[in-house]
């Protein structure tokens, strides 16, 4: 992530969604640009956000991302801020909002945000996950393939 100090970010991740890859099967990505305030970038500029709880879903027609928290700008001029948890519009290729929408009512998928960031060009981009939700007999085994290649590495180092 590259930094500027009197700007903020200007290219890079500004949030990740961790739990999303534990807790889903994640089938396919989709790069999603949204519709800010100009509020909302500037606090995304500071590296304030949080999508770790929200989702994609369906709405007139459109994709829009539910529950994710861009905190205030503390600098706005008085009501010139937004909403930290408002809904906010996604802007995907018409064939990609058709892949969703069907893969949603079809598959009984998920739509998880990934991950949030700034493209090369600086613009907003926001990585969709298309998922399944993981049985806890899949989280147990992952976490066991975890354990046991921590404890490889311990074993080999040690005998190194």
């Amino acid at each position: 992530m590259k930094k500027n100090s009197a700007k903020g970010i200007s290219v890079g991740r500004i949030a990740e969604n961790r739990r999303a890859k534990f807790d889903y099967l994640i089938l396919d990505t989709i790069e999603a640009g949204i519709i800010l305030l100009g509020s909302e970038v500037k606090s995304l500029r500071l590296g304030r956000a949080s999508i770790a709880e929200s989702y994609a879903t369906e709405e007139f027609g459109h994709i829009v991302l539910v529950n994710s928290n861009i905190p205030e700008y503390s600098s706005a001029a008085r009501g010139q801020n937004h909403e930290p948890k408002r809904i906010r519009r996604l802007l995907v290729h018409k064939k990609e909002r058709d892949k969703i929408f069907g893969q949603i009512k079809k598959d009984g998928c998920t739509v998880v945000p990934l991950s949030l960031y700034f493209n090369k060009k600086g613009i907003a981009k926001l990585s969709l996950g298309i998922a399944e939700g993981k049985k806890k007999v899949d989280k147990r085994e992952v976490i066991k393939k975890r354990d046991w290649n921590r404890e490889k590495h311990r074993l080999l180092k040690s005998n190194n």
